[in-house]
């Protein structure tokens, strides 16, 4: 495995409609390095932003997507999503305030 510091490990937030809904329970979801753990991820958080306490980190690994142009073949990236629920007393992250 990589040498995985904890500012690699967070890619970017992923806002969508059903992300929003989460953030009223102090979930949050990012988008995160393929060969990272929940453990590197909630350190990475915790981190990053301070005030913050995780209470738990869910993933999903989504693999890659077979596309087509033409005869030529590949592949789309794959992915990590991670869900971090934050503690009732710890602060909300600061990028998803003005959203």
């Amino acid at each position: 495995m990589a040498d995985i510091k904890y500012y690699d490990v967070i890619l970017k937030p992923v806002v969508t409609e059903k992300s929003m809904n989460l953030m009223s329970d102090k979930k949050y979801t990012f988008l995160v390095h393929p060969e990272s753990t929940k453990n590197m991820i909630a350190d990475a958080v915790e981190k990053m932003f301070p005030g913050t306490k995780v209470v738990s980190v869910n993933t999903m690994n989504n693999v890659g997507k077979k596309k087509r142009r033409g005869m030529t073949v590949g592949k789309t990236a794959k992915t990590k999503k991670a869900i971090v629920k934050l503690s009732a007393d710890s602060a909300d992250i600061e990028i998803f305030a003005g959203l």
